[in-house]
């Protein structure tokens, strides 16, 4: 009796700590996001209301809207909320375009973009990972999210151009296949670098020209060959 009672009380105060996530949301994008620098109102309202503790493993739920990264398992993190509404941000999304993402992670960043572009293409390298974050995106009611396992520095052949790209973990160098799959005057948001790592954000310019700006020092999990091939 004493046991079970413990394991109830347990239970509900997990729950209780994410009841008002609602109002978490709310203070991580004002308090995080937005005092950061970061204004762009679609963005800010959709991470507002995008459940980010959906995406997190349980016992780690209580801390899903605090300033800072999270482990998800199998050696990757959730970025922390302010990189993700940065990067949403330099996207420069206007609500038709296709994205590809490279490093679906938990799927958090996927469900960001949902709302802000006509279609998400999503690629994870950890196969238990993919299987996992599309379940969850389902379970959420993500429609227009697709979501692959396989080799990011692959891009996605046969969805190619995409408007936009966003890649959450860092390549020691721009991975050639990702630039060639974007459209021209599209936008490539990336983190590159080994033990230093720079947020770049590359435009395709005409004749296959780039535009390279460097925004911020940043610190990604590594963005890794498979070990083998990948099969579809």
């Amino acid at each position: 009796m004493n046991i079970l009672f413990f394991v109830l009380c347990a239970n509900f105060q997990l729950s209780g700590q994410v009841d008002n996530w609602e109002q978490k949301a709310k203070a991580m994008v004002d308090n995080q996001i937005l005092a950061r620098g970061v204004n762009e109102a679609k963005v800010l309202d959709v991470m507002r209301n995008t459940p980010r503790h959906e995406f997190i493993p349980a016992e780690r739920q209580p801390y899903a809207y605090i300033d800072s990264p999270l482990a998800i398992g199998f050696e990757q993190t959730i970025s922390q909320p302010y990189i993700v509404g940065l990067m949403t941000s330099l996207l420069k999304l206007k609500g038709n375009e296709k994205v590809l993402e490279i490093g679906t992670g938990s799927g958090y960043q996927a469900a960001v973009l949902s709302p802000l572009c006509k279609e998400v293409f999503t690629i994870e390298i950890v196969k238990k990972l993919a299987v996992r974050s599309k379940a969850t995106l389902a379970r959420l009611g993500y429609d227009n999210i697709y979501v692959k396992w396989g080799d990011g520095y692959q891009g996605w052949p046969g969805e190619e151009p995409f408007d936009a790209i966003i890649v959450t973990a860092a390549p020691p160098a721009l991975p050639p296949k990702l630039f060639e799959q974007l459209k021209v005057g599209g936008r490539l948001v990336i983190p590159v670098g080994s033990i230093w790592q720079e947020l770049w954000v590359i435009t395709k310019l005409q004749g296959g020209i780039m535009d390279k700006e460097s925004v911020i020092p940043v610190r990604f999990v590594p963005m890794v060959h498979p070990e083998k091939p990948i099969p579809e």
